[in-house]
């Protein structure tokens, strides 16, 4: 049988509109290919968000290979920015061009190539699992998420995951992610009174009590790292007075203020340290401060060990790289993965993902497919 072109099926994925949250034919497509393959497959939606759980093997077995993925891709933003069609999969120069090439509609095509050629080739002794979602570029709350909720309802289960983010800086195989940091915004609405700026003691104006916890915030330390992650880090990201006229003391000014961080601390601690530094200078100014607050994402690691160390000798066997074992970068579906089995990252190069003419180089696709075909095969004693 033809083994699955995975550049083809990234070019077919590409040439699906899914921004997020349209599914725009992706996973249908996904779907019907593995359907055809002899994968269960079932869609898990939720609050309108398209998500598929696909099952090749016995539900229950105790080895269980699992992969997340996504298929829906950040919008294109201006549209004539592009020297390319945006959803068109363009080759040019060797590069695909489009909007999901890198992130990460050629990780799924890859493992869906690896995983249906490895099942009607050399059927394992096991199951391999794909729950791949429409919702990791939003809010993620409906995507991955929702898949693993309705696992745990369907005593359906991974013995471990591979996530197909793309995670290379530079290098295809120079990196691999055992883990991510901790993601949480705040916003702080410092509360006053509005006055004529000729006239400021009869005002109480804000901003400096603002200024000053920002500043206090921005210059602390939270910590030196960890033997997994670089150090913590505090980004003022947003001030906003809402004010126009430069004769008037505004009312209330905002600021937001985004934490990456690692395992040295939790979500719920840092809300309280941000609080007591708000309530410092509420003290010291007498300014109050309303707190709201999104956490993205705890910090988590999956130790090095039997999973980490599969995934680099495939890597090593196929690029002759070892990988560096990373806590790097943004959040991922793999945050909520963690809470179901271990899991690990490991894709492509990701340097244009999320950019004007994104684009991936061709020859990487079926690179990245004999990656993931050589985990499966020595996780399942295939070779």
């Amino acid at each position: 049988m033809t083994p699955v072109d995975p550049v083809a099926l990234t070019a077919d994925l590409v040439r699906c509109p899914s921004v997020t949250p349209k599914e725009g034919g992706a996973l249908d497509l996904l779907s019907a290919l593995l359907t055809e393959a002899g994968f269960t497959c079932t869609r898990v939606d939720r609050a309108g968000i398209p998500n598929v759980f696909a099952r090749w093997g016995e539900k229950g077995h105790a080895r269980s290979f699992g992969f997340n993925g996504h298929t829906d891709v950040v919008p294109v933003g201006d549209a004539a920015a592009w020297t390319c069609d945006p959803f068109g999969a363009e080759v040019r120069d060797g590069w695909m061009m489009g909007r999901g090439t890198t992130d990460m509609k050629s990780g799924v095509a890859a493992f869906v190539a690896a995983a249906i050629d490895l099942v009607r080739e050399t059927p394992p002794d096991g199951a391999i699992i794909l729950t791949i979602t429409g919702d990791e570029e939003g809010d993620g709350v409906d995507g991955t998420d929702a898949i693993l909720d309705w696992m745990a309802r369907q005593g359906e289960a991974m013995s471990l995951c591979l996530v197909g983010e793309p995670t290379c800086p530079e290098t295809f195989g120079e990196m691999m992610k055992i883990g991510r940091r901790g993601s949480l915004t705040t916003w702080f609405t410092a509360s006053g009174v509005q006055g004529h700026s000729a006239y400021p003691h009869r005002a109480k104006n804000p901003i400096p009590a603002l200024a000053r916890l920002v500043d206090r915030l921005s210059s602390h330390e939270l910590d030196q790292g960890t033997a997994h992650f670089d150090p913590s880090t505090l980004a003022v990201t947003g001030f906003d007075t809402g004010n126009a006229a430069n004769n008037v003391i505004p009312a209330q000014c905002t600021a937001m203020v985004n934490i990456r961080f690692n395992d040295t601390h939790s979500s719920e601690g840092l809300l309280e340290w941000l609080r007591d530094e708000a309530d410092k200078v509420t003290a010291e100014t007498g300014i109050s401060f309303e707190m709201t607050s999104k956490v993205s994402g705890e910090s988590f690691i999956t130790p090095p060990g039997e999973l980490s160390e599969l995934i680099s000798r495939a890597v090593q066997a196929e690029t002759g790289l070892t990988p560096v074992l990373s806590t790097s970068g943004g959040t991922s579906d793999a945050r909520y993965v963690r809470n179901h089995c271990p899991v690990v990252e490991f894709g492509l190069v990701g340097k244009s993902m999320h950019q004007v003419d994104e684009r991936v180089e061709v020859a990487q696709i079926p690179r990245l497919k004999s990656v993931y075909t050589r985990i499966l095969k020595d996780y399942f004693g295939c070779n």
